[in-house]
């Protein structure tokens, strides 16, 4: 599965952002990460193949929707009302099965879309 993340960009606090993560292959589920600098990557979100089952970081719960187009083999990540501590490299991953929050529960990832929120 190959993975391609895009939508990043400079936005002032409380504005929103919408990310996407076009896949290549069947991505069964589908999860958004952020890495802000000097911390490690987190979850934020994610979503199963039916869009049926989703998770999110307790700091974005209410803020950000995660979604999918089945369709377009597309993934999307809605954020609204941005905070300046959302800023960080958006990351999208895949994996085969439900269950996982952290990075190395992920064995297919894209490359990464800068968020930047300014105070």
């Amino acid at each position: 599965v190959q993975l391609q993340a895009s939508g990043g960009g400079l936005v002032q606090a409380g504005g929103s952002l919408r990310l996407s993560c076009a896949a290549s292959g069947r991505s069964y589920v589908m999860g958004w990460f952020r890495q802000a600098p000097g911390k490690e990557r987190e979850f934020v979100a994610g979503i199963n193949w039916s869009g049926g089952m989703t998770s999110y970081a307790d700091s974005v719960k209410g803020r950000f929707t995660i979604s999918r187009d089945n369709a377009k083999n597309t993934v999307y990540l809605q954020m609204n009302n941005l905070k300046p501590e959302d800023t960080a490299v958006y990351y999208c991953a895949s994996r085969g099965s439900w269950g996982s929050r952290v990075p190395n529960g992920y064995p297919y990832w894209g490359q990464g879309t800068q968020v930047t929120v300014s105070s």
